[in-house]
Parts: structure tokens; C-alpha cells; sequence
């Protein structure tokens, strides 16, 4: 872990290779993923099933999951589980249910008709991660913009390792209104909803997370389907002053680093003192939690604490690193907020940790990483629909507009478009 001072002649230096670190995992795996995509494209089942047998450890007579099989495993959720998805679902799909855009459709002073109609996208595959990342909050949040959306035939895709899976997971699901479940994983999984198989019809987007040979299979299957995003390692960016409690900034720091051992949690502080508390905080708290090999090495090797003379200088150097959580345990969180330019998501105040967001806030948890905050945002409702428009010209709306047209389409050299105009004007 790194300490950081503005007033340090190197901190430039220091601070840009922070902002340049790669935390992505660096095996090249994209040969296997292409040979492992190519095999299902030929061989369809034969080959998801050969793939599952040999990673997974389980070969089931059929990939997909029973309505039975679903209700019989999700009833095993503990009831109190339950209620929580129960809550998280109403609070995320009320969210989200805000975010529906509305059709165009006018008629401008030349007399031509114009409009976008907005459409569902038919069909949507969801990648659930089993083993560590195995998280049902994360099934709701990918599955209930799709559903608010219109989406009709919702596909989850799960890796059953040995023939077990999260009672949890599947609990969301059926929340979540996923039609229909497949216990496959990895880059076969996703090959499988790309290019489709003998028992599983194709998508037409995937979203959700996974390891590196996922993100690698979605980033070479994008332009047969659509994608969300590559997702890289978790991170949070805490801006505090020295009026808040150090243990609270210590567990929120920590909350982002037991994801992954290349998660990144970082502090801008302008009091020393408070910084040095945090961090002597965030050692104890680490003594006892049960997820400290995982939390200890993010912090080891990839948390920073910046101290700043004044907080306002903190961002500039917030909307560099375009952190994909970002905690402002401040006063005035909401004026503070209105500069940031560069964040997946925002967290205002002392009283809102970045855990809320993950399950029951509301906003969408699936949020760019990796810098992608300067250009990207969060999962929503609109990536799940897209966008027809449409234009209609009567007669005389034609011969307003038309003569420009032609002119612009002879400037182009393509005498059929001048011609496809100028025949409609004789």
C-alpha cells in the first residue's frame, strides 16, 4: 500500500503510474477461447458437454434446468434470504422502471414526418459466475432491466461445478423473471448463446461477469451478439475528511478489496493524521476478517492513500483515475458531487457505504472498471433496448427537401441516390 502527498516534489509521477496501473489479469488465454468457440460453433452440444465434463467436473443428461429442479433447489433459500431479494428487487426495479425513455414523433415546418420508436431487444443471455463470484445480487441486477425493459425471453447461464449450485442464485432468478436456466459455463457457455446449439437457442446480447476466459469469449463473440461490457477488477475511491470515523472508511476500503486480489481501494484525505488512523484501521480490522488473503493482497499491492492540502484538489485527480465506485464522506457530498465527471457510481455522504449500492440502493452494481467511467457507465435499462427511427415525406414535404438531397448526392459521386429523389420531383 502507497501514501501519496501532493506536496511531494515526485507525486506527479507517482500519481500518473497509479492512474496507469493494469490490474486486468495478463494470461493470454485468447487462442484457447477461440479453439473452445470454433469447437461449439461446429459440434454444438457434443462439444459445451466435453467442455462442462472437463472443467466442471459434471455432465448432466440435459443443460437446462427443470421448472421442478428450479423451485425445488430455490425453495431451499433460507426465508429471511428471501425477504432481502425481495426488497432489493422492489428497490432496484423501481429504479430502474424510471429510466424507460419515451418514442419521438413530430412533424417539422417543411411537413416531414420524424420519429424514434424505442424496442426491447428480443432475447438477452446473463452470465452468473459460480464459486467465489457467485452472487445472487448480481443475477437481480442483470436480470431486472432486461425484464423492465420488455425483454420476453430472459437466458441465465450458471457453471455448476460438480453438479452444485447456490440455492441463492437461483432464488433471484426466479425474482428476476429469468425464463430459462442452463447449468454451463466459461467461454462455452458463451459460445453456446452466441452461436446457439441443438437444445439452446442464440441471444441477441450477453451480459454479466466472469473470469478471463468469459471476457475474453465475450470480447471475441461481440458483433455476433452485443455485449455489456469486459469487466475488470473491483474498485472504490474514498474522498473523507477528518470528521469521519476511521473504522467506517476502513470497512468501506475493505469492502472492494475482498473481491479480488487485484481489486484497488483508494483514499484521498486531506489530513494526515486521519489518513495514518484509517490505515492503522483497516490492519486490525484485517486480523479477523475471513476474507483477509484476498482483502490483504488487494490492499498490499494495489491500495493508495493520497493525502491532498485541500480536498477540492482531490477532483482533478478523482476524474484521472475514473474509479468505479466513489464514496464522498463529506460535507456538502451533493455540490461535490456536480464536479465529478468520471465515476461509475456515486455514494453521498457519511451514512451511504458503497455496499447499500450493491444490494438494496437501486442504481445498478454492474459498473465500468478499468478507467472505462471517462466513456462508459453503468448497466441500465437502455442497454437493453434500442433505438428505430423513422421518416415519412408526403409530396410536398419532398419537393421541400428533395432538390438539397440531390445536390449533396451528385457533391457524392451516387447518381442512384441523386436519381432515387429526383425521379419522385418530375
Amino acid at each position: 500500500m502507497q501514501i501519496l502527498k501532493n506536496t511531494d516534489q515526485d507525486f506527479s509521477a507517482k500519481f500518473q503510474a497509479l492512474v496507469n496501473e493494469r490490474r486486468e489479469v495478463t494470461v493470454d488465454v485468447s487462442g484457447t477461447v477461440q479453439e473452445i468457440i470454433a469447437d461449439v460453433k461446429v459440434r454444438g452440444d457434443a462439444a459445451v458437454k466435453e467442455y462442462t465434463n472437463r472443467f466442471d467436473h459434471y455432465h448432466p443428461q440435459s443443460f437446462r434446468l427443470s421448472e421442478t429442479y428450479i423451485a425445488e433447489h430455490a425453495a431451499k433459500c433460507p426465508v429471511e434470504v428471501t425477504t432481502a431479494l425481495e426488497v432489493a428487487a422492489q428497490r432496484i426495479a423501481a429504479f430502474h422502471e424510471k429510466q424507460l425513455p419515451q418514442n419521438i414523433a413530430y412533424t417539422d415546418t417543411l411537413g416531414v414526418n420524424l420519429g424514434l420508436n424505442w424496442v426491447a431487444l428480443p432475447t438477452v443471455g446473463i452470465y452468473v459466475p459460480g464459486g467465489r463470484a457467485s452472487y445472487p445480487s448480481s443475477v437481480l441486477m442483470n436480470a431486472l432491466p432486461a425484464k423492465i425493459a420488455g425483454v420476453e425471453r430472459i437466458v441465465m447461464v450458471v457453471p455448476m461445478p460438480r453438479g452444485e449450485i447456490n440455492p441463492v442464485v437461483l432464488a433471484a432468478a426466479e425474482i428476476a423473471g429469468v425464463t430459462e436456466i442452463y447449468s454451463i459455463g466459461g467461454a462455452q457457455a458463451v459460445a453456446a448463446l452466441a452461436y446457439g446449439t441443438e437444445s439452446i437457442a442464440p441471444v441477441d446480447k450477453i451480459v454479466g461477469p466472469g473470469n478471463a476466459y468469459v471476457a475474453e469469449a465475450k470480447r471475441q463473440v461481440f458483433g455476433r451478439v452485443g455485449i455489456d461490457s469486459i469487466a475488470g477488477p473491483s474498485e472504490i475511491l474514498v474522498v473523507a475528511d477528518s470528521n469521519n470515523n476511521p473504522d467506517w472508511i476502513a470497512w468501506d476500503l475493505l469492502s472492494q478489496a475482498e473481491h479480488d486480489p487485484s481489486a484497488q481501494s483508494i483514499l484521498i484525505t486531506d489530513s494526515e493524521s486521519f489518513a495514518l488512523k484509517t490505515i492503522a484501521a483497516v490492519e486490525e480490522i484485517l486480523v479477523n476478517l475471513s476474507t483477509k488473503e484476498v482483502a490483504s493482497a488487494s490492499w498490499e499491492k494495489h491500495g493508495a492513500v493520497i493525502i491532498v492540502s485541500n480536498l477540492e484538489e482531490s477532483i482533478f485527480l478523482l476524474n484521472q483515475l475514473a474509479p468505479e465506485h466513489v464514496e464522498l464522506c463529506i460535507d456538502e457530498a451533493q455540490v461535490f458531487a456536480s464536479q465529478i465527471k468520471c465515476a461509475g457510481s456515486m455514494f453521498l455522504g457519511r451514512h451511504t457505504p458503497e455496499a447499500i449500492g450493491d444490494y438494496v440502493g437501486g442504481p445498478n452494481h454492474v459498473l465500468p472498471t478499468a478507467r472505462s467511467a471517462r466513456f462508459a457507465s453503468g448497466l441500465s435499462v437502455y442497454d437493453f433496448v434500442k433505438r428505430i427511427t423513422y421518416l415519412q415525406c408526403d409530396e410536398q414535404a419532398l419537393q421541400n427537401i428533395g432538390k438539397a438531397a440531390i445536390t449533396l448526392a451528385e457533391a457524392e459521386g451516387l447518381p442512384a441516390h441523386a436519381g432515387s429523389v429526383a425521379v419522385r420531383l418530375t
